[in-house]
């Protein structure tokens, strides 16, 4: 759902207000995720898949289309849905910073109901928050960042750092092409780092 430059005002903000119900409500969430990793599925995939009842099920997929933010592929029975693309940027309400409404992000919002880390995280620093957080995962899975770079620019805890990142691990699997490699920095640094606090 990429904002072309020609688009009226009002279809913008439609587009925010579909995007933030994905991010108010995690199951929403969750099941936008799962249609953004199936490609396309019926509302019997979406049943047994995230073992929803048929009533909960059916009334997720329709506020999805009803959003704008998954469409009906096939309208042959059973009726197939998919994702749209999501890539919508949004300034805090401070305007200190932008960060970008994507995939990977709504998929992990989906996750706060499975995952006390991710809940946690979004209770204390806000959707925004675990928008940087996952930028920081990106870069951590590449090699770029260690936990604790990321707790010093952030003003947070190393071992907050280390949670949030473990926990976004799948995420950024999921959505980004990493390579898998063997030791990364924050092993390196967690077992120098922690003996040296032991010390």
């Amino acid at each position: 759902m990429s904002r072309p430059s020609n688009r009226a005002d009002g279809d913008i903000v439609q587009d925010f207000l579909s995007v933030a119900d994905l991010l108010e409500e995690p199951q929403l969430a969750q099941l936008y995720a799962y249609l953004t990793r199936e490609g396309e599925a019926t509302v019997q995939d979406v049943m047994d898949d995230l073992e929803l009842a048929q009533g909960t099920a059916y009334s997720y997929v329709n506020r999805l289309v009803d959003a704008g933010v998954v469409d009906v592929t096939d309208d042959e029975q059973p009726r197939r849905y998919a994702a749209r693309e999501i890539d919508l940027t949004v300034t805090t309400a401070a305007g200190d910073r932008e960060y970008t409404i994507t995939p990977a992000l709504i998929d992990a919002v989906g996750r706060r109901e499975t995952d006390a880390d991710i809940d946690t995280y979004i209770d204390r620093h806000g959707v925004a928050g675990l928008a940087t957080a996952l930028t920081y995962a990106i870069a951590r899975e590449r090699g770029e960042v260690t936990h604790r770079l990321m707790a010093e620019d952030l003003d947070i805890s190393p071992l907050a750092a280390e949670m949030i990142l473990q926990a976004l691990r799948p995420v950024v699997h999921e959505h980004y092409d990493i390579e898998e490699s063997g030791t990364g920095l924050d092993e390196l640094d967690i077992d120098n780092g922690d003996a040296a606090d032991d010390a």
